[in-house]
C-alpha cells in the first residue's frame, strides 16, 4: 500500500502547483502586459522493479505569449507594440527584461520608464525628456518633446526628437521575470526588429481567459480533491494491514 500512497502524495503535489499557476492568472487578469504560465506534466515509472504504478509531476511552467485584450485608454503615453513585439527594459542587476506592458511615464530624471524601469530606445539607451518639453510617441516608435508652458521660451525649439523606442522579438523559450517582465530562456532567443509599429492611446491586458481559468481552477482543485481522498484511503488501509494479526 506504501507505494499507493506515494502515487497519490505525487499527484497532491503535481495540483498544488497547478493550482498556484491557475491562481497567479487569474490574480493577474487585469495587469497590463501580462503572460499567463501554464504547467507542464510528466509521468515517472521507478528505475527498477516493476512498472504497474506510475508518479506523476509537474516539470515546468510554460509562459503563453499570446496576445491579451486590448483596452482603450486615450493616453498619448499608453502604447502597444504591434504584430507580437516587446518593448526592453533594464531589469534588476542591469539585465535587459522584455514586456508588452505599454503604460509608459516619466521618472524623477525625466526618463522614460515602465513600471520605474528605464525604457531602452535603439542603441540599448533610455530616453530621457528634457524639463519644460512633454514627451509624444509616434505609431513608428519616435518620441519627440513637445515644448510647453507659454512666456518666455529663451529661443527653446517647439519640439525636438529625442530618440526612437526599439521593440524585439522573442523566439523559443522564455522565463517570466515579473507579472509583466519576461526573458529569454533555456533556448530562446530575441532579435531587434528594423521597424517599430505602435498603437497609441491603448494598452494590452493579462492574456489569461476569465472563463477559462476559472474552469481550469475548479478542475485542479477537484484533483486535488481526488488525490487527498485516495492519500487517505490508502493509509487507512495500510494502517489496517499493520494492525492485522496473523
Amino acid at each position: 500500500m506504501a507505494d499507493g500512497i506515494y502515487v497519490s502524495m505525487c499527484g497532491a503535489v503535481a495540483r498544488t502547483e497547478q493550482l498556484e499557476s491557475v491562481a497567479d492568472n487569474l490574480a493577474n487578469l487585469q495587469t497590463r502586459g501580462f503572460k499567463a504560465s501554464r504547467p507542464s506534466f510528466e509521468t515517472f515509472l521507478p528505475a527498477a522493479g516493476t512498472y504497474d504504478k506510475a508518479y506523476p509531476a509537474a516539470t515546468a511552467a510554460v509562459v503563453d505569449l499570446r496576445p491579451g485584450p486590448v483596452s482603450t485608454t486615450g493616453n498619448a503615453l499608453d502604447v502597444v507594440p504591434q504584430d507580437g513585439a516587446y518593448l526592453a527594459v533594464h531589469g534588476p542587476g542591469g539585465l535587459v527584461n522584455f514586456t508588452r506592458d505599454g503604460h509608459l511615464g516619466l521618472d524623477e530624471t525625466r526618463r522614460l520608464v515602465v513600471g520605474g524601469r528605464p525604457v531602452l530606445g535603439r542603441g540599448g539607451q533610455p530616453i530621457t525628456v528634457p524639463s519644460g518639453y512633454v514627451p509624444e510617441i509616434l505609431p513608428n516608435g519616435t518620441v519627440r518633446g513637445v515644448l510647453s508652458g507659454t512666456g518666455d521660451r529663451n529661443g527653446l525649439p517647439e519640439e525636438m526628437v529625442l530618440g526612437e523606442l526599439a521593440t524585439f522579438r522573442l523566439g523559443g523559450a522564455v522565463e517570466r521575470t515579473g507579472p509583466a517582465m519576461l526573458r529569454p530562456g533555456a533556448g530562446g532567443g530575441v532579435s531587434e526588429l528594423q521597424e517599430t509599429r505602435l498603437r497609441i492611446g491603448e494598452i494590452e491586458l493579462g492574456n489569461a481567459s476569465p472563463l477559462e481559468t476559472t474552469v481550469l481552477m475548479i478542475s485542479a482543485q477537484r484533483n486535488f480533491d481526488a488525490s487527498m481522498q485516495a492519500l487517505q484511503t490508502y493509509r487507512s488501509m495500510n494502517g489496517a494491514e499493520l494492525g492485522r494479526t496473523r
